[in-house]
């Protein structure tokens, strides 16, 4: 049989893909993306790129079908790809249900109100990495503290009159930054487990790329936020007096946030958390304002009971929206809802059946033979660890592709060249976990865009620490500081008396017991 065949699958004979074939897709979404963008601008990830990825998947498969894979087979990987993104789909549809919610409670009401009264607009932006960071490293998720508190501070930023594109990008830093040290997180845990290092060594082999990243970062926002000059759309003092006399506005709002932390503590599963949050928003709005609710569902044919029941069901399907004769506050608290969802659910389930075709017909694999090959020293192995991650993220729309399929192809070769794991699940954090909130087809990037309702692209330049994480990360492997070597293990010194017994360099089994020690 030809060398270049491998051996049947389900009675079909499969040709390895070529280099040529593997591009071809990629090509084809390069283009496709660049006309989105082209002709689109904002708008292209409202449908113009998930009709792109969908093409792409399609050219996929043909290449795969040419090289011997079926159409059915490769449906089914399609499935399975979309299948790995469900529970970051469940998650952001809860997400929307709990800002649909939490609008109508009070509870975001009542962080503008507070948040206009406390934080100064000056330091704004560094207030926010400060406290995303600590909510992060505390319960270890970075999309809980963007789905619930990053919402507040965006929220807050219109208020005050500062950039919002500036201010998700303050709270994707921060809460990236502790998530990444949290050893609560996900990502770290899996990140340590797939290079074969302990999750405190990995934590702590971290520290040397994020603290001089997130130190940069809380200065460059610093600078920023001394040389703004907010452009306060509204009236500070009147907004404050609007929001009290439409919200019941105190501590108890806060509740449904407090309900989330304390799940998120818990290590509750994120869905579940986020829509108890929800649920908890829904039951306040109920208690706390009932007229809220009234006017919300403006249905006067049902009875009180009935008419908090769809009030709580509209604004965690749909949205709530709300009238308080102040146009700009109208915008900021009319909000959430499941529905205001699904454009992004479209482009997560378009990038993973891209992803997933890619996987199973081994385009995949194959594109990354090449950067394996080059990677002759030690400096260009971490180098082509770093770009392996970030092209998985950008490639299969997935983060935990990006840490775990570069952890298995380069873990071997780590092991062979001595080097210590915590220096690839370093590697594999600082761009694959890192880069993943800044693409927008990738779950990550969809999410963050759909929680805080602002443009990836336009958060992009303002992610200050995940950019220069990358930076720092590249730097390093390019000069070779803090690739770390595993250090041989020596045989210990035999005593006198083995010497006597076996010889010196004899690798016989020692002697269990003293009879067996004793000379013939």
């Amino acid at each position: 049989m030809n060398e270049e065949k491998e051996e049947k699958k389900s009675g079909r004979e499969i040709t390895p893909p070529t280099l040529t074939d593997a591009l071809i897709p990629i090509i084809v979404l390069i283009v496709l993306l660049a006309g989105a963008i082209y002709l689109y601008g904002d708008d292209a990830t409202s449908g113009p790129t998930q009709v792109a990825l969908m093409l792409s998947a399609m050219i996929a498969a043909l290449v795969g079908l040419k090289n011997g894979h079926s159409l059915e087979d490769m449906g089914h990987a399609a499935v399975e790809g979309v299948s790995t993104a469900m529970g970051a789909i469940f998650i952001l549809l809860a997400v929307g249900a709990l800002v649909g919610t939490w609008m109508m409670s009070g509870t975001i009401a009542t962080l503008v109100h507070w948040g206009v009264q406390f934080l100064n607009p000056n330091w704004y932006y560094v207030a926010t990495v400060v406290i995303c960071a600590i909510l992060a490293l505390s319960i270890g998720s970075s999309w809980t503290v963007v789905g619930t508190l990053g919402v507040g501070l965006i929220g807050i930023a219109e208020a005050l009159g500062v950039s919002p594109e500036i201010t998700a990008g303050a709270v994707i830093s921060g809460a990236y930054f502790g998530d990444k040290m949290s050893p609560l997180s996900e990502t770290t845990n899996l990140a340590a487990a797939v290079a074969g290092t302990k999750l405190y060594t990995h934590i702590r082999g971290m520290m040397w790329t994020a603290v001089p990243s997130i130190l940069i970062a809380l200065a460059i926002f610093g600078f920023i936020g001394l040389r703004q000059v907010p452009q306060v759309p509204l009236d500070l003092t009147e907004v404050l007096r609007i929001v009290e006399s439409v919200y019941n506005i105190g501590l108890l709002t806060m509740i449904p946030l407090l309900v989330v932390l304390i799940m998120s503590l818990k290590k509750v599963p994120a869905y579940s958390s986020i829509m108890a949050g929800a649920l908890t928003g829904g039951l306040m709005a109920v208690i706390l304002q009932p007229e809220i609710v009234i006017n919300f569902v403006n249905d006067s044919s049902l009875g009180i009971p009935m008419t908090m029941i769809k009030g709580v069901w509209s604004a965690m399907a749909t949205g709530f929206t709300i009238d308080t004769g102040y146009g700009g506050l109208d915008d900021l608290f009319s909000r959430g809802g499941m529905a205001s969802m699904l454009t992004t659910v479209w482009l997560i389930i378009s990038a993973m059946a891209f992803g997933g075709v890619l996987e199973f017909t081994g385009l995949l694999s194959r594109l990354l033979e090449p950067v394996m090959k080059a990677a002759k020293s030690d400096r260009a192995l971490v180098a082509a660890t770093g770009l392996t991650s970030i092209g998985m993220n950008i490639v299969a729309g997935d983060q935990y592709m990006a840490i775990v399929l570069p952890g298995r192809m380069y873990r071997e070769l780590y092991e062979e060249r001595g080097i210590a794991p915590q220096t690839l699940s370093r590697e594999i954090e600082d761009t694959g976990t890192i880069t993943s909130p800044l693409i927008p087809w990738n779950s990550c990037g969809a999410y963050m865009s759909a929680t805080l309702s602002i443009a990836t692209m336009a958060y992009f330049p303002y992610s200050f620490f995940n950019l220069i994480n990358v930076v720092i990360s590249f730097a390093y492997a390019l000069i070779g500081f803090r690739i770390k070597h595993v250090e041989p293990e020596h045989e210990p010194v035999p005593s006198p008396e083995k010497v006597a017994l076996y010889g010196v360099g004899n690798r016989r089994t020692e002697p269990t017991t003293p009879e067996a020690a004793k000379p013939n």
